[in-house]
């Protein structure tokens, strides 16, 4: 049943939401089943609620450590369970002058990592020319989360891990599974192996090699509505598969639980999912994971400049309880009293070992 239902999903998701006029391509329409029945009814217990049964709210930030920007939400790929809804047909894009807003805060912030996301933000056509300034800065982490897919999708892109090198660019890559069944059911047919070919000329150029600094990571997201395995063991099974079959070698494997908006919202929808996942993750809550959840040390910036707690957040235009909501008005000190703005989606952060971009937290 559930295998034909994504089959049905697959077939229909060759475009984003917006472009298909899906319903929840509207964040308001999510929200409210975020914050429906399930919840209103007092089946399961709000988000804020639990939290405040162990004395954690309201949710507060902590120092800022990681800058987020989202150079915009076009893609080369159209995958089931896209928190984003990226793909081909999304316009929307970072411009050079929002740009510059995020350079000068780069600058000036206490922030050490730099993460660049997308989309595929190789797909910005300002991208390098924000890399390359970006990298001047003195950022301790500059991350880019790429798809892999894209280094192979134009010859334009081909040169892309020698760009990586040059600029000592942390590379963190989508990999759903060291699988071409699993891989290219999540993401689209052929992508498995392009992917593979794109860990190859990584590690050509030296990223991922046992005793290289040029750091690639690889991000697992279960393909289905369950929560990840345990983060150790499943990098090793990564490893060891990706070594003996194809001789790839990465550094660590962060495990993300899927959480419960955008496509993946519509995927537990369609197959009729939603309540037990959402009962899974309530169910699975860690208090101790709360404390270390991304939105405590991350501000994520849109492709127009908006600022949101996270990535999530700002995929359900959260944007901060804060005086400054536009990086062009940027002010630390103002953001870093504020109180985090959440919802039932906050579950998938704070499950099991807890989730965030950079993997389990707790």
């Amino acid at each position: 049943m559930e295998q034909s239902i994504l089959t049905e999903i697959k077939n229909a998701a060759k475009k984003s939401l917006k472009a298909r006029h899906n319903e929840l391509a509207d964040t308001h329409r999510q929200m409210d089943i975020l914050n429906g029945d399930l919840f209103a009814d007092g089946e399961l217990p709000y988000f804020k609620d639990k939290i405040a049964q162990t004395g954690q709210f309201p949710l507060k930030p902590r120092k800022l450590e990681i800058l987020q920007i989202n150079v915009g939400y076009m893609c080369n790929q159209v995958c089931e369970h896209c928190h984003v809804d990226a793909g081909p047909d999304r316009k929307e894009i970072m411009t050079r002058e929002t740009m510059e807003q995020c350079l000068e805060v780069i600058r000036n912030t206490g922030a050490h990592t730099l993460d660049l996301t997308g989309g595929a933000p190789e797909m910005n056509p300002d991208f390098r020319w924000f890399v390359e300034e970006a990298s001047k800065a003195g950022i301790r982490d500059f991350i880019v989360r790429s798809n892999l897919t894209i280094i192979l999708a134009n010859k334009k892109y081909h040169d892309l891990p020698d760009f990586f090198k040059k600029h000592n660019v942390h590379v963190v890559s989508s990999m759903p599974h060291y699988t071409r069944n699993k891989t290219d059911k999540q993401r689209g047919d052929g992508v498995f192996d392009k992917s593979i070919q794109a860990l190859q000329a990584l590690n050509k150029v030296g990223y991922g090699m046992p005793d290289s600094d040029l750091r690639l990571d690889l991000v697992y997201n279960p393909s289905g509505a369950f929560l990840p395995g345990d983060q150790t063991a499943l990098e090793h099974d990564f490893k060891k598969a990706l070594k003996e079959d194809f001789d790839i070698d990465f550094h660590n494997l962060f495990a993300i639980t899927n959480l419960p908006i955008s496509r993946f919202l519509d995927y537990l929808l369609a197959s009729d999912n939603y309540e037990d996942y959402m009962y899974s993750l309530v169910e699975a809550f860690n208090p101790s994971a709360v404390a270390n959840v991304m939105c405590t040390n991350t501000i994520s910036v849109s492709w127009d400049g908006w600022l949101y707690d996270c990535d999530f957040n700002q995929m359900l235009d959260l944007k901060v309880a804060s005086k400054v909501k536009h990086i062009k008005d940027y002010n630390e000190e103002v953001l870093n009293d504020r109180n985090i703005v959440i919802s039932q989606h906050c579950y998938g952060c704070t499950a099991g070992a807890g989730s965030s971009c950079q993997g389990t937290v707790a």
